[in-house]
């Protein structure tokens, strides 16, 4: 059965929500299951049970969320579909980052009642007594990086931070320190919550020393702006020097001016997604990474002896969370379904036609961009006719001179609808 279905029995409450801590003797919990109506069917984490079990009917059936999550959504599913009411437990707020909105994706239009409890990191706010009206919230459960990576680039004054078995406090701190973002914030890490005799919470360690320790979890985290932290978004056009180079050769770096130009054509302000390929040292991917913090970025390279400098370039430059994929890019798998609203062209190989018909087929095709520096007459051709024969738009093209340097021709394309 597909479980991302319209629930058509509208009108009565199928999943009560009961938000909850760590507190092993959770007074709301025996009050709410005794004022509810339901079928002995109960829900939640390893954890939640353990709490919980004492309060449970003796015939009791416990479905655990767990992944992946989309056998558990289907066992709702039929369970609605029999006119079943289902108790799920869950920490803190169901809507915050919670399974309640996992339920309203899968479930469209499944009745439902909540009953939250403080999330974790208000109750730490609490603990602290922060104020926490401008806390930028994170979580990494179950995620990627990118939005913590985001918001630490955007230079946010206070960050809570949800966390999870991988992405754990000391991983946290690690990732960090090696994008020399420590410097810039202090941390405190909270463990259990809400629970008399195991809470705990960390507030006199460095960033370096937390990276080093282990915490138990559950736990979370809060990032302050250090006082003496004044950054902001570093100013567009990172000098040249700054980069480490490809056998120490100037000429393989897309200088800063130009490099300022092309991310202006790619309007990476307005995009979602963006794909460096030929990034070398990775001036460009890293420029975007620090410039428009909410790009999804992936660069593509040919050269293996560029992944080390890549990446090094990355920590130098504190800029996290670029998707480097090495290797010929006509040889890289990319996901049917795969959108990207802007790519650059650094390097071809001689095989300029074969990229832009890659990369047509994923190009958003009323917003994407393709931008091109050309360094010779024979490029330039091969990009137009490119461009023609795959449909796209020859947006502008321009003639620049820098130094003692060739010149370049910067060439953009757009996508057929583009407006």
């Amino acid at each position: 059965m597909n479980t991302r279905e319209i629930v058509e029995t509208y009108g009565k409450t199928h999943i009560y929500m009961v938000g909850m801590d760590d507190n092993p003797q959770p007074k709301h919990i025996e009050v709410i299951i005794k004022s509810i109506k339901h079928d002995n069917i109960f829900s939640g984490g390893k954890r939640h049970y353990e709490i919980v079990k004492p309060f449970l009917p003796a015939d009791a059936v416990w479905i655990e969320i767990k992944a992946p999550i989309d056998e558990v959504m289907a066992e709702y599913s039929r369970l609605i579909q029999e006119d079943k009411v289902i108790v799920s437990f869950v920490s803190g707020d169901p809507f915050f980052f919670g399974f309640a909105s996992t339920v309203r994706k899968h479930l469209l239009g499944v009745g439902m009642k909540v009953f939250p409890y403080f999330n974790s990191l208000q109750m730490f706010a609490h603990r602290e007594q922060i104020a926490y009206e401008n806390m930028h919230a994170v979580s990494v459960t179950g995620r990627p990086w990118h939005e913590l990576d985001r918001a630490l680039l955007e230079y946010h004054p206070l960050i809570g931070v949800l966390t999870d078995h991988v992405h754990t406090p000391d991983a946290i701190a690690k990732r960090m320190v090696e994008y020399h973002l420590d410097k810039d914030y202090t941390m405190r890490v909270a463990e259990h919550l809400g629970n008399p005799d195991e809470e705990k919470i960390y507030k006199i360690y460095s960033i370096e020393e937390i990276s080093r320790m282990t915490f138990k979890r559950p736990n979370c985290v809060l990032l302050f702006k250090a006082p003496h932290c004044n950054r902001q978004r570093p100013a567009v056009g990172i000098p040249d020097t700054e980069f480490l180079l490809l056998d120490d050769r100037a000429k393989m770096i897309t200088k800063a001016p130009i490099r300022t130009i092309d991310l202006s054509l790619l309007e990476l302000h307005n995009s979602r997604s963006f794909w460096d390929i030929g990034a070398c040292t990775g001036s460009i991917s890293i420029e975007a990474r620090r410039q428009y913090p909410h790009l999804h970025i992936r660069a593509f390279e040919v050269r293996e002896e560029c992944e080390t400098i890549i990446q090094s370039n990355a920590r130098l430059h504190s800029a996290p969370g670029i998707d480097l994929h090495i290797g010929d890019f006509l040889d890289t798998t990319i996901e049917e379904n795969t959108i990207v609203d802007a790519v650059f062209i650094g390097g071809h190989g001689g095989k300029l036609k074969e990229m832009v018909r890659k990369i047509v087929p994923h190009l958003d095709s009323l917003n994407g961009k393709i931008v091109f520096n050309s360094v010779s007459e024979e490029s330039c051709k091969l990009f137009r006719e490119a461009v023609e024969e795959n449909g796209l738009k020859l947006h502008s093209e321009m003639n620049i001179t820098l130094d003692q340097y060739n010149p370049i021709t910067i060439l953009c394309a757009t996508g057929k609808h583009y407006v």
